[in-house]
């Protein structure tokens, strides 16, 4: 009889512990795969992407209004270290916020190395440039304007005009209006918008998401070949040359600067 009395609070012990396991069944109890991961534990690259990226670079890394990242060339020219330092670190003078918690954004960097291999994994395409000598990344001297403009007339002219403000009104024949031509790439206000970076990265890698070649496309026909590092460095300069100058700093110091640094995305 007392074996049987000391055994009921174990078998109350048991019970309970087999109703709080039923309870996780019960309707209205989350189930275990609806239960909403940690911020910092998501490690899919869609939903990364999704939340940090394509408000800025598009959906599926086009049509945004920063640099499609949906661009074999560009990633290729890129390549792993610099996408990584641009995502962790910002660039600086532009409107790419840095991701990185060490420098004050959200992402581990397991998180940042998830969205770089992701982004090379399912948009790159190395074996395209296998064999081929890339542009680098980033200058390491300055270009020269006016072989630049010599430059831009040979590989850009046909959609920007030889001026860059645009193709010519089959109408007049007078360039179209500056800032009023989409074709239009010395606009000041575009180039208020955009760093030296920005005009080097679009230079190379084009725009696929709009028909734009990448650097070994723009001179076709007789004499046609991909552009050399120094016509590319001459290129940027010479649109470089068409920023308006920056506003003289106020002697409180609150005047603009924005036309000298630029301000889009790499």
């Amino acid at each position: 009889m007392k074996s049987r009395l000391k055994a009921l609070p174990l078998l109350a012990l048991g019970a309970a512990a087999l109703v709080c396991l039923g309870c996780k069944s019960m309707p209205g109890y989350p189930r275990q795969e609806s239960e909403v991961a940690r911020p910092d534990e998501v490690l899919d690259f869609n939903t990364l992407y999704k939340q940090n990226c394509s408000g800025c670079h598009g959906e599926n890394g086009r049509d945004g209004a920063a640099l499609p990242l949906n661009n074999a060339a560009y990633l290729a020219i890129a390549g792993a270290g610099n996408l990584r330092t641009i995502t962790a670190k910002g660039v600086n003078g532009t409107l790419m916020p840095p991701f990185a918690r060490s420098a004050g954004g959200t992402l581990t960097d397991q998180q940042i190395d998830v969205v770089v291999q992701g982004m090379l994994h399912k948009w790159g395409k190395p074996a395209e440039f296998a064999g081929i000598t890339l542009p680098p990344y980033a200058s390491s001297s300055p270009g020269n304007a006016g072989e630049g403009q010599k430059t831009f007339v040979a590989a850009c002219s046909r959609c920007h005009g030889v001026d860059g403000t645009g193709i010519k009104s089959a109408a007049d024949g007078k360039p179209a209006q500056q800032g009023a031509s989409p074709d239009s790439i010395v606009d000041p206000s575009y180039l208020a918008l955009v760093s030296d970076q920005s005009l080097r990265s679009l230079v190379i890698a084009g725009r696929p998401d709009e028909n734009v070649p990448d650097w070994r496309g723009y001179i076709t026909g007789p004499g046609a070949h991909a552009l050399t590092p120094q016509e590319i460095d001459n290129i940027v300069a010479w649109l470089a040359e068409h920023r308006a100058p920056a506003p003289a700093q106020s002697a409180s110091g609150t005047g603009s600067t924005s036309g000298a640094t630029g301000k889009e995305i790499q």
